[in-house]
C-alpha cells in the first residue's frame, strides 16, 4: 500500500528540485548536470578483501547527495530516471569495449528487508531498472538480474565504522537458487546507489563468487558500478 501511494503521489503533488529545492521541477538543470559528471574509478580506504573493480559517476556530496536521498529516503520515485541514467553511464565506464555482444546483467545489492518495507521501495533496484532502459536505449544489451537475498537480518549500517559493516554483512547475502543460472547469461556487475566503505559491495561480490556463476570463466572479473561514492574514493592513485 505504501509504494503504490508514492507512486500516486509523486504524480499529483507539487515537487521541488530534489537536489536543492528548488521549485516546481523534479530536477533543475544544474543539479542533473552533477549527476552527469565523467564517472571514475573508486576505491574506499581501507578497502574491502574481494570488492571488485568500482565506477562511480558522481561525489556523495552536495545535490547529488540531496538527490539521492529524496529518491530514497523521502520517496521522490521520478529521479529514479535521472539516477538510473548516471549509473548507466558508470556501468558502461566499467565494462569497458570487452565483449560487448555479451549481454550486462546489472545485479543490484539488496536493501535490508526492514529498509525496504519502511521507505516502500528498493531504491538500488529502481535506478538499476531506470539504468537497464538508458543502457537499451544507447544500444547495449542490458537487464536486471536481482538474484541476491539476504539470508539472515542485518543491523542498520548507519553510524557504524568500517569495519563494523563488514562483520555486520558478512556472510549475509546468497544467490537464490532460482537465479544461478541466470548470471551465466553475460557479464555480471553489482550495482547499487552508493559506495562508502565498500562492505556491500564486497559482500554481494562474495555471494556471487561463491555461486559458481557470474558467467563463464567470469567470477575473476566482477565490475560494480554505483551513483555516488564518498568524495575520498575518487582518490585512486594511492599507493
Amino acid at each position: 500500500m505504501r509504494g503504490w501511494w508514492r507512486e500516486i503521489a509523486g504524480l499529483v503533488l507539487p515537487v521541488a528540485c530534489g537536489g536543492c529545492g528548488r521549485p516546481r521541477t523534479e530536477l533543475c538543470a544544474e543539479c542533473a548536470g552533477a549527476l552527469a559528471a565523467v564517472p571514475c574509478r573508486v576505491r574506499p580506504a581501507p578497502e574491502p578483501a574481494g570488492l571488485p573493480m568500482v565506477h562511480a559517476a558522481a561525489p556523495y556530496e552536495n545535490a547529488v547527495r540531496a538527490t539521492l536521498l529524496a529518491h530514497k529516503e523521502r520517496g521522490a520515485l521520478g529521479l529514479a530516471g535521472a539516477l538510473g541514467g548516471a549509473l548507466a553511464a558508470a556501468v558502461r565506464a566499467g565494462a569497458g569495449q570487452a565483449g560487448e555482444r555479451e549481454a550486462l546483467l546489472l545485479v543490484p545489492v539488496p536493501s535490508a528487508r526492514r529498509s525496504t518495507a519502511a521507505r516502500g521501495h528498493d531504491p538500488a533496484r529502481r535506478i538499476a531498472f531506470a539504468a537497464t532502459a538508458e543502457l537499451r536505449r544507447r544500444g547495449t544489451a542490458a537487464r536486471v538480474c536481482a538474484v541476491l537475498r539476504q539470508r539472515r537480518t542485518v543491523a542498520d549500517q548507519a553510524g557504524l565504522g568500517a569495519g563494523e559493516r563488514h562483520a555486520n554483512l558478512a556472510g549475509a547475502l546468497v544467490v537464490a537458487d532460482g537465479g544461478r543460472r541466470l548470471l551465466d547469461a553475460g557479464r555480471v556487475v553489482l550495482v547499487d546507489d552508493l559506495l562508502t566503505t565498500g562492505s556491500s559491495l564486497a559482500e554481494a561480490a562474495r555471494a556471487v563468487r561463491a555461486s559458481g556463476r557470474a558467467g563463464p570463466g567470469k567470477t575473476g572479473a566482477l565490475r560494480a558500478a554505483v551513483v555516488a561514492a564518498s568524495p575520498s574514493a575518487f582518490e585512486i592513485n594511492r599507493n
